[in-house]
């Protein structure tokens, strides 16, 4: 069990990001597990052909992310922002620049916390300068042939989990947020308690805030945390919307629903289960991105849908007005 103390200003400094880099970590680490679950067995099938094809998957990164326990910390710098750019790789290289200029003396000190050392560990303990562009090379492979291909509706689930705890934030405040984070997480006074977790340490976050990463990837029973001195304290935790991500079948519009707001209408409607954005409902409902846009103007201007930008995107959302049309439809 973990305990973080916060202070008023720990509150103040707790923040929302999502990266590329630990949806990696977390990805890889689901992938060594002798037994996926059913949510993501697909992906899993077909990302472990694709690393077979391309030599990857056994290397120095694997030796890095073991089953369970410690992974070094320097894998996982703290992610600027909450909405990587619109090209991937751009935020992947972004991330990789900061994993780059990690010290020699970084590099040792995390390493010496794995439980278990392979012949590569110990040369990347030996020689860190050396044998770290070749990891950073292993991580772009790996993002290829497991994760780029599917970015996008990745980033869309992410993007939503955001988007719901910003809201969270704006009407409950941070305590509110940490209340509601995970059922391992509990929240109680000034401290956030971790039943489950792997990789941190208890303490107190010392006024350095703390940084919520949702992740398609952990969970859905436990957390990971990076809690290094003098750093942001990072808690990533499953991202709402998962169960969605990997879905190919249409929606179902409720008849009634159809009936009172026209087909089209409800079908973005039913698709919004997870906030999604205007590209994204068109390419999964078949609409043009035109008429997709006309229909959710229609929806938000009568209170159905809400919006919000992050970044580069526009995410919509349903209201509650929206949750209760559809339960009572249901």
């Amino acid at each position: 069990m973990l305990e973080l103390a916060f202070s008023a200003r720990d509150l103040a400094h707790t923040r929302l990001a999502f990266s590329p880099l630990w949806e990696v970590v977390t990805s890889h680490r689901l992938l060594t597990r002798r037994t996926v679950s059913p949510l993501h067995r697909r992906w899993a099938a077909q990302a472990r052909t694709e690393l077979a094809a391309a030599g990857l998957g056994t290397g120095l990164l694997a030796d890095l992310i073991p089953v369970h326990g410690y992974l070094p910390d320097f894998l996982n710098p703290p992610p600027g922002t909450a909405t990587p750019s619109a090209q991937p790789e751009q935020a992947l290289e972004a991330e990789l620049a900061v994993v780059a200029w990690t010290s020699p003396e970084r590099v040792r000190a995390d390493l010496a916390r794995l439980a278990v050392w392979t012949p590569r560990v110990r040369a990347f303990h030996q020689a860190p300068a050396a044998v770290l562009p070749q990891l950073l090379d292993e991580v772009r492979g790996y993002w290829q042939a497991a994760l780029a291909p599917h970015w996008t509706r990745l980033r869309t689930v992410l993007e939503g989990d955001v988007l719901h705890q910003s809201r969270r934030f704006a009407a409950e405040g941070s305590a509110g947020v940490l209340r509601g984070l995970h059922s391992s997480v509990e929240w109680c006074g000034e401290k956030l308690t971790l039943p489950v977790s792997c990789c941190g340490t208890s303490g107190s976050l010392a006024g350095r805030g703390l940084l919520l990463v949702p992740s398609a990837f952990v969970g859905p029973t436990t957390t990971m945390m990076v809690n290094r001195p003098s750093e942001v304290v990072q808690l990533c935790y499953p991202s709402r919307g998962v169960a969605l991500l990997w879905e190919q079948g249409p929606a179902q519009v409720p008849e009634a629903v159809a009936a009172v707001l026209g087909r089209s209408r409800a079908l973005l409607l039913a698709e919004l289960a997870a906030p999604a954005s205007t590209t994204e409902l068109s390419h999964r409902t078949g609409m043009s991105a035109g008429g997709v846009s006309q229909h959710l103007t229609a929806l938000r201007a009568a209170g159905i849908v809400a919006s919000q930008r992050l970044g580069r995107s526009v995410l919509y959302q349903r209201t509650q007005l929206a949750d209760s049309l559809l339960a009572a439809a249901g």
